[in-house]
């Protein structure tokens, strides 16, 4: 299953709605971040989870610039079958890596590339 909300791959944490498993779906979450997230958008919406106004709108906005770059490199002869709902998820998947790799690395320092920056050997 995959996070209900970032949909990276799930790791064992699940919500369903007032633990009523008959009358609400169970949603899959990848971190205790996640969850507590979903969980709050999933009791405001009454046990559903859908993308937000603004969610919606930040995809379709990101459409055209997505567009403009595929003509660019040449790229866009095999998009133009495509429906508005696989680019989308093209775009959530770029953003979803772009936003984990960086929150990986704001773990660690980062480096200048000068020659005093490299670690040390001994």
């Amino acid at each position: 299953m995959v996070c209900a909300v970032c949909n990276r791959e799930g790791r064992g944490f699940y919500y369903t709605h007032q633990l009523r498993p008959d009358r609400y779906p169970a949603f899959a979450f990848c971190s205790m971040r996640c969850l507590e997230g979903g969980a709050a958008i999933v009791k405001r919406n009454r046990g559903m989870i859908d993308k937000t106004a603004r969610e919606i709108q930040a995809l379709k906005d990101a459409r055209r610039p997505f567009a403009e770059v595929l003509i660019e490199l040449g790229l866009m002869e095999p998009f133009y079958h495509r429906t508005a709902a696989e680019i989308d998820r093209l775009i959530e998947s770029a953003v979803t890596g772009y936003v984990d790799s960086m929150q990986r690395q704001a773990a660690t320092p980062e480096r200048t590339g000068t020659v005093l920056d490299d670690p040390i050997p001994f």
